[in-house]
């Protein structure tokens, strides 16, 4: 959360100057003010959540300008969704999941694209395995090449802690196979970082 500043008159007559977080209640009060088209209010929400989004836009989509646009994409969608929010779960849920919504769709939108080339093209795409770079330098990059959906559910299982329940609910998937994408995204990722260290 962001701090704010407080002013306050201690002994003798000096002003203090206290920094202090903000509480639910205010991100609440601004849920209620941005619904009621403050867009002062969703820009606190905007500052408050920005770097969270964008953090789960990046680990998605391995991307940094893709990220970047689907954070963009995502408190535009937030915006114009905010009346639907009813507040059964946090803010910041609500917004993890219009960002996980908004990277699939943008996934989902990019591979019909890739479709229709191949199609006009006639062209087959080249198969890629993971690791055939062999330079593999650190967990993120391990991560980075697990295939989609095996990286989507580690990152919102794993990284962000979301329940398989939660995680299914979000990628449109049972929770069993949530479950057996983090086995199959840890069974990878060891194979992975062992070949690092080789």
């Amino acid at each position: 959360m962001q701090a704010q500043s407080t002013v306050i008159t201690g002994e003798f007559g000096r002003e203090i100057m206290l920094q202090m977080a903000d509480t639910p209640n205010d991100e609440s009060r601004w849920v209620r003010q941005a619904q009621a088209a403050s867009s002062g209010a969703f820009e606190k929400l905007y500052r408050a959540h920005v770097d969270k989004v964008f953090g789960l836009c990046l680990r998605m989509t391995c991307n940094r300008s893709e990220a970047e646009d689907c954070t963009q994409e995502a408190f535009i969608q937030a915006w114009n969704q905010l009346s639907k929010f009813r507040g059964d779960s946090s803010f910041s849920t609500w917004m993890h999941r219009v960002a996980v919504n908004t990277v699939l769709g943008r996934m989902r939108k990019f591979r019909r694209e890739q479709d229709r080339i191949r199609a006009v093209s006639d062209v087959a795409p080249t198969a890629e395995s993971i690791g055939d770079d062999g330079a593999l330098r650190d967990l993120e990059q391990a991560i980075n090449e697990l295939p989609s959906g095996a990286r989507h559910v580690f990152v919102l299982h794993a990284v962000y802690g979301y329940s398989h329940g939660e995680t299914g609910t979000m990628l449109g998937i049972a929770e069993g196979t949530s479950k057996a994408q983090l086995n199959r995204a840890r069974r990878l990722l060891a194979q992975q970082l062992k070949l690092e260290c080789a």
